[in-house]
Protein backbone atom coordinates (compact mmCIF):
# COMPACT_ATOMS: atom_id res chain seq x y z
CA UNK A 1 0.00 0.00 0.00
CA UNK A 2 3.04 2.24 -0.21
CA UNK A 3 1.88 3.71 -3.53
CA UNK A 4 -1.35 4.95 -1.88
CA UNK A 5 0.65 6.81 0.74
CA UNK A 6 2.96 8.18 -1.95
CA UNK A 7 -0.08 9.59 -3.74
CA UNK A 8 -1.43 11.06 -0.50
CA UNK A 9 1.93 12.70 0.20
CA UNK A 10 2.07 14.20 -3.32
CA UNK A 11 -1.55 15.39 -2.97
CA UNK A 12 -0.70 17.18 0.28
CA UNK A 13 2.43 18.77 -1.16
CA UNK A 14 0.31 20.11 -4.00
CA UNK A 15 -2.30 21.49 -1.62
CA UNK A 16 0.19 23.24 0.67
CA UNK A 17 2.75 24.06 -2.06
CA UNK A 18 5.71 23.21 0.10
CA UNK A 19 7.82 20.55 1.75
CA UNK A 20 6.81 19.44 5.23
CA UNK A 21 8.73 18.45 8.31
CA UNK A 22 7.85 14.93 9.36
CA UNK A 23 7.92 12.55 12.31
CA UNK A 24 7.17 8.83 12.38
CA UNK A 25 5.20 7.30 15.24
CA UNK A 26 4.80 3.55 15.78
CA UNK A 27 2.65 1.80 18.37
CA UNK A 28 3.13 -1.83 19.32
CA UNK A 29 1.44 -4.12 16.82
CA UNK A 30 0.57 -1.39 14.30
CA UNK A 31 2.10 -0.02 11.11
CA UNK A 32 3.85 3.37 11.37
CA UNK A 33 1.91 6.61 11.16
CA UNK A 34 3.87 9.53 9.78
CA UNK A 35 2.86 13.05 10.80
CA UNK A 36 3.62 15.81 8.30
CA UNK A 37 3.89 19.40 9.47
CA UNK A 38 3.23 22.22 7.02
CA UNK A 39 3.68 25.85 8.04
CA UNK A 40 1.51 28.60 6.55
CA UNK A 41 2.70 32.13 7.16
CA UNK A 42 0.09 34.85 7.52
CA UNK A 43 0.12 38.62 7.89
CA UNK A 44 -0.40 38.29 11.65
CA UNK A 45 2.22 37.64 14.33
CA UNK A 46 1.64 33.88 14.24
CA UNK A 47 1.56 31.48 11.34
CA UNK A 48 -0.76 28.48 11.13
CA UNK A 49 0.72 25.02 11.49
CA UNK A 50 -1.00 22.09 9.77
CA UNK A 51 -0.30 18.61 11.14
CA UNK A 52 -1.46 15.85 8.78
CA UNK A 53 -1.37 12.11 9.37
CA UNK A 54 0.02 9.82 6.68
CA UNK A 55 -0.77 6.14 7.13
CA UNK A 56 -4.40 5.98 8.24
CA UNK A 57 -5.49 5.63 4.59
CA UNK A 58 -3.12 2.69 4.01
CA UNK A 59 -6.10 0.36 4.49
CA UNK A 60 -9.87 0.96 4.28
CA UNK A 61 -11.66 1.40 7.60
CA UNK A 62 -14.01 -1.45 8.46
CA UNK A 63 -16.92 -1.88 10.82
CA UNK A 64 -15.66 -4.19 13.61
CA UNK A 65 -18.94 -6.15 13.46
CA UNK A 66 -18.14 -7.34 9.94
CA UNK A 67 -16.92 -10.92 9.85
CA UNK A 68 -14.40 -10.26 7.10
CA UNK A 69 -13.20 -6.83 6.02
CA UNK A 70 -12.87 -6.02 2.32
CA UNK A 71 -9.17 -5.27 1.68
CA UNK A 72 -9.99 -2.79 -1.12
CA UNK A 73 -13.42 -1.24 -0.55
CA UNK A 74 -14.31 0.98 2.37
CA UNK A 75 -13.78 4.55 3.58
CA UNK A 76 -10.23 5.88 3.85
CA UNK A 77 -9.12 9.00 5.68
CA UNK A 78 -6.24 11.05 7.00
CA UNK A 79 -6.47 13.51 9.88
CA UNK A 80 -5.62 17.22 9.76
CA UNK A 81 -4.97 19.27 12.92
CA UNK A 82 -4.56 23.06 12.45
CA UNK A 83 -3.27 25.43 15.12
CA UNK A 84 -1.92 28.91 15.33
CA UNK A 85 1.77 28.33 16.04
CA UNK A 86 1.74 26.60 19.45
CA UNK A 87 5.41 27.38 20.10
CA UNK A 88 7.51 24.86 22.05
CA UNK A 89 4.70 22.32 22.45
CA UNK A 90 5.49 18.61 22.53
CA UNK A 91 3.35 15.54 21.89
CA UNK A 92 1.14 16.85 19.08
CA UNK A 93 2.49 14.34 16.52
CA UNK A 94 1.98 11.43 18.91
CA UNK A 95 -1.60 12.49 19.72
CA UNK A 96 -2.47 12.87 16.04
CA UNK A 97 -0.95 9.45 15.34
CA UNK A 98 -3.12 7.95 18.09
CA UNK A 99 -6.24 9.39 16.44
CA UNK A 100 -5.11 8.16 13.01
CA UNK A 101 -4.42 4.67 14.34
CA UNK A 102 -7.81 4.17 16.01
CA UNK A 103 -9.28 2.39 12.95
CA UNK A 104 -6.50 -0.23 13.11
CA UNK A 105 -6.36 -0.48 16.90
CA UNK A 106 -10.01 -0.08 17.94
CA UNK A 107 -11.95 -0.76 14.74
CA UNK A 108 -13.29 2.81 14.68
CA UNK A 109 -14.54 4.22 11.37
CA UNK A 110 -13.52 7.88 11.41
CA UNK A 111 -15.92 10.39 9.89
CA UNK A 112 -17.08 13.99 10.26
CA UNK A 113 -18.80 14.48 13.61
CA UNK A 114 -16.87 11.76 15.43
CA UNK A 115 -15.51 12.53 18.89
CA UNK A 116 -12.19 10.88 19.75
CA UNK A 117 -11.23 11.19 23.43
CA UNK A 118 -7.60 10.49 24.24
CA UNK A 119 -8.10 10.87 27.97
CA UNK A 120 -4.96 12.98 28.46
CA UNK A 121 -3.72 16.36 27.16
CA UNK A 122 -3.10 16.44 23.40
CA UNK A 123 0.24 18.13 23.99
CA UNK A 124 2.34 19.64 26.76
CA UNK A 125 3.54 23.21 26.90
CA UNK A 126 6.07 24.95 29.14
CA UNK A 127 3.79 27.98 29.23
CA UNK A 128 0.94 26.30 31.11
CA UNK A 129 -1.63 23.54 31.40
CA UNK A 130 -3.19 22.25 28.17
CA UNK A 131 -6.96 21.70 28.61
CA UNK A 132 -7.57 19.77 25.38
CA UNK A 133 -7.87 15.98 25.71
CA UNK A 134 -10.15 15.12 22.77
CA UNK A 135 -10.75 16.07 19.15
CA UNK A 136 -13.93 16.65 17.18
CA UNK A 137 -13.65 15.52 13.57
CA UNK A 138 -15.09 17.49 10.69
CA UNK A 139 -14.56 18.31 7.03
CA UNK A 140 -11.30 20.02 6.03
CA UNK A 141 -10.56 22.25 3.04
CA UNK A 142 -8.31 19.59 1.46
CA UNK A 143 -9.97 17.97 -1.55
CA UNK A 144 -10.61 14.23 -1.55
CA UNK A 145 -7.99 12.14 -3.32
CA UNK A 146 -9.49 9.71 -5.83
CA UNK A 147 -7.96 6.23 -6.05
CA UNK A 148 -8.27 3.54 -8.66
CA UNK A 149 -11.61 1.65 -8.49
CA UNK A 150 -12.85 -0.16 -6.54
CA UNK A 151 -11.06 1.81 -3.82
CA UNK A 152 -12.90 4.67 -2.13
CA UNK A 153 -11.30 8.14 -2.22
CA UNK A 154 -9.15 9.34 0.66
CA UNK A 155 -10.92 12.00 2.73
CA UNK A 156 -9.05 14.53 4.88
CA UNK A 157 -10.85 15.09 8.16
CA UNK A 158 -10.16 18.10 10.35
CA UNK A 159 -9.48 17.45 14.04
CA UNK A 160 -10.46 20.31 16.36
CA UNK A 161 -8.99 20.11 19.87
CA UNK A 162 -11.71 20.30 22.53
CA UNK A 163 -11.85 20.42 26.31
CA UNK A 164 -13.55 17.90 28.62
CA UNK A 165 -16.46 20.35 29.06
CA UNK A 166 -16.87 20.67 25.30
CA UNK A 167 -16.60 16.88 24.82
CA UNK A 168 -19.43 16.41 27.31
CA UNK A 169 -21.49 18.97 25.37
CA UNK A 170 -20.85 17.09 22.10
CA UNK A 171 -22.04 13.83 23.69
CA UNK A 172 -25.16 15.56 24.97
CA UNK A 173 -26.10 17.84 22.07
CA UNK A 174 -24.05 16.72 19.07
CA UNK A 175 -21.19 18.07 16.96
CA UNK A 176 -23.20 20.71 15.08
CA UNK A 177 -24.48 22.23 18.33
CA UNK A 178 -20.88 22.56 19.50
CA UNK A 179 -19.80 24.24 16.28
CA UNK A 180 -22.75 26.64 16.54
CA UNK A 181 -21.75 27.47 20.13
CA UNK A 182 -18.21 28.27 18.98
CA UNK A 183 -19.58 30.56 16.29
CA UNK A 184 -21.98 32.26 18.73
CA UNK A 185 -19.19 32.82 21.26
CA UNK A 186 -16.65 33.98 18.65
CA UNK A 187 -14.27 31.18 19.62
CA UNK A 188 -11.11 30.86 17.54
CA UNK A 189 -10.68 27.07 17.50
CA UNK A 190 -7.20 27.45 15.98
CA UNK A 191 -5.94 29.23 19.11
CA UNK A 192 -3.97 26.72 21.22
CA UNK A 193 -4.53 28.92 24.29
CA UNK A 194 -8.25 29.50 23.84
CA UNK A 195 -10.69 29.04 26.73
CA UNK A 196 -13.45 26.48 26.59
CA UNK A 197 -16.76 27.56 25.09
CA UNK A 198 -19.59 27.95 27.58
CA UNK A 199 -22.69 26.88 25.64
CA UNK A 200 -26.11 27.39 27.17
Amino acid sequence: MTHILDRVRAHLRGHFAGEPDSASVTFLGTEPIEVLRFREWTDGPEGIVHYVSLGCSRHPMADPTEIRADPERGPRAEIVLRLRDPGPATGIARSLAIVASTPAVDGVVLDAGALIDLGSPLWTSPTGRVPFAAVLLGHSDIADLSLEPPRDPVKFLSATPITATEAAWVRLKGAEAMRQAWENDGVDVLDPKRPAAQPD
